[in-house]
């Protein structure tokens, strides 16, 4: 296999924004010229960017719907109506059940309030009929979907019929048609004038409680008490953290560490996390052990850790979710291997652009997390496929230029149902119809990308000197957080540094030393030992990373994580 190729990008900085910028911030002109290129071009912006506001969070009123689904859930609550909480068994989706269940919980003890997640395996993402008849047969009057619901027309038509009131509370793009519920809070549906459309499943679920509060009269304390479980979704979901969710992710990630749930202090117990959560660290160790609940078992234990009150029950539920996610990891890591060797036994895999494989043995909870694995191994739209009763069942993740659902579509033909988005998708496909979705599936990638589309882009945000690197310009840095989508961690790139003391490191890693102008710089690039032993270890290098603290002995430092170097041009 061939070393895999990066392409290089520098962002493109509006100069004069930069150099405005930095005449009213008085801080360092790279910083400046960042900000810029992600459109901070003044005091006042640089300031909301920095210091976001609570007060800047929009009004929960300007939703459409809003009115007309705080009216109908305090209407069930004064009559005692049953109200049934739906969600999605991913982070998102368990999330946003725990804060409104418990937030309904709060403000009518005496109602009739419970939760439902479906069983990934037996009824699927989304809103389900067995959800539907669970609903009817409980004599549940109100149903509210979270993280689901908005293309779910037949579903809750068929609730409708059985005198069932549907809130559907969502962030996907809807379909031609919306469903026939009593409201849609979703920014993305049609006339909807909510100024923020990029809101996560349990972001809109937080508005609802928001004007809820307003209508009752209630402290805002009582949904900001929730900004941490929301900070989760938004890190787990990865939608942009810009505007409203950078408000919400800034306050919640504040919460987390300081007064957290007591379902996410549980689990950073069981995790042993010493260090301050950041976005990431939401993102890669609460995120899996939640999404573990609903792969491995039974994702309603994941609601039932964020309500827990108690914290010794919640250790007991955290516990579990951390053997499950130890579980997880076991079956991805074996699955990830069997694929590894399916794919190494594959005559003209250097030949083709997308990676299909199979085995009717693999667990259907973690096909999703091994083929990101191997998208970041190879760099090619994959696909990852097990028997599911008659059907082979799949998760599919893309590369940046080839949407996954629209190369689904083209081949429909040969598929039994499938959904999703750009990125990620799944389907399920008849086993007589697999050899030929193959095909088919290699024959859009082939009309769809170039050969450059098949080479990994780094986007870099500024080149630097090693002298400007200093602990003030990387405290600066990391008021900067939280990075995510739109608002990512700064790349920066050194070019003509002196190799002083580079070396492998268990045999896959490369310890990185560099000089430039007297300054030396320490770093570790993951992966990289085979491209170094490649280039002959060259004298001179360009360097792409992203800024780091190495902690050790008590000592912090500032280090590179490489991301990507070259022979630096003579």
């Amino acid at each position: 296999m061939p070393l895999q190729q990066k392409r290089w990008r520098f962002k493109e900085i509006p100069e004069k924004d930069a150099k405005e910028l930095c005449n009213q911030l008085r801080i360092d002109s790279t910083i400046c010229s960042i900000l810029a290129s992600r459109g901070i071009k003044t005091f006042d912006q640089a300031k909301t960017f920095f210091r976001p506001q609570l007060g800047g969070l929009h009004d929960p009123w300007l939703m459409k719907d809003m009115r007309i689904a705080v009216d109908r859930i305090l209407q069930a609550i004064k009559q005692n109506e049953k109200i049934l909480i739906y969600g999605d068994y991913d982070v998102d989706g368990t999330t946003s059940v725990a804060v409104l269940y418990d937030f309904l919980s709060f403000i009518s003890p005496t109602s009739f309030i419970e939760y439902y997640i479906p069983d990934r395996y037996k009824e699927g993402y989304g809103l389900s009929a067995a959800g539907i008849d669970y609903a009817a047969s409980h004599q549940f009057s109100l149903l509210i979907t979270l993280d689901c619901g908005i293309k779910s027309v037949d579903l809750i038509q068929k609730a409708k019929e059985k005198n069932i009131d549907t809130i559907v509370c969502d962030h996907h793009l809807p379909g031609n048609s919306l469903p026939p519920a009593v409201a849609i809070l979703n920014a993305k549906q049609p006339l909807c004038n909510y100024p923020f459309k990029e809101l996560c499943g349990c972001g809109v679920g937080f508005k609802l409680i928001q004007a809820l509060c307003i209508e009752l009269g209630l402290s805002n304390d009582l949904y900001v008490k929730y900004l941490d479980l929301v900070a989760t979704a938004i890190a787990a979901d990865i939608v942009p953290i810009t505007g409203e969710n950078r408000i919400l992710a800034f306050h919640g990630l504040k919460k987390a560490n300081e007064n957290p749930n007591t379902g996410i202090n549980a689990l950073l117990e069981q995790s042993k996390i010493q260090s301050s959560l950041s976005i990431n660290g939401l993102s890669f160790v609460i995120g899996p052990r939640i999404n573990a609940a609903g792969r491995m078992g039974d994702a309603k234990r994941a609601v039932s850790l964020f309500i827990e009150k108690d914290f010794n029950q919640a250790k007991i539920i955290a516990s579990t979710l951390q053997v499950e996610n130890t579980n997880r990891k076991e079956a991805d890591s074996s699955i990830t291997e069997e694929a590894l060797e399916q794919i190494n036994l594959e005559i003209n895999f250097q030949h083709k652009k997308t990676i299909v494989v199979h085995n009717e043995h693999w667990h259907k909870g973690v096909l999703g997390i091994v083929a990101s694995r191997l998208l970041e191994k190879y760099y090619r739209p994959t696909i990852v496929l097990t028997k599911s009763g008659e059907f082979y069942t799949g998760s599919a993740r893309s590369i940046a230029g080839f949407n996954i659902y629209d190369a689904l579509d083209r081949c429909s033909e040969f598929l039994h149902a499938f959904g999703g988005h750009y990125f990620a998708a799944g389907m399920t496909i008849a086993p007589q119809h697999l050899s030929s979705f193959i095909d088919k599936f290699e024959s859009v990638a082939n009309d769809v990308l170039t050969e450059n589309d098949m080479i990994p882009e780094i986007e870099i945000d500024a080149a630097i000197q090693l002298s400007d690197l200093n602990q003030s310009f990387y405290n600066i840095l990391q008021q900067m957080e939280p990075f995510g989508p739109d608002n990512t961690k700064p790349i920066f790139c050194v070019k003509n540094a002196q190799n002083i003391g580079c070396r492998v490191v268990k045999e896959e890693h490369v310890r990185f030393e560099i000089a430039q102008d007297g300054h030396i710089m320490n770093g570790i690039g993951f992966n990289l030992a085979k491209k170094y032993e490649a280039l002959n270890r060259p004298n001179h290098l360009d360097v792409v990373f992203v800024l780091d603290e190495n902690h050790f002995n008590g000592k912090i430092t500032l280090q590179m994580k490489v991301l990507d170097f070259r022979v630096s041009e003579k």
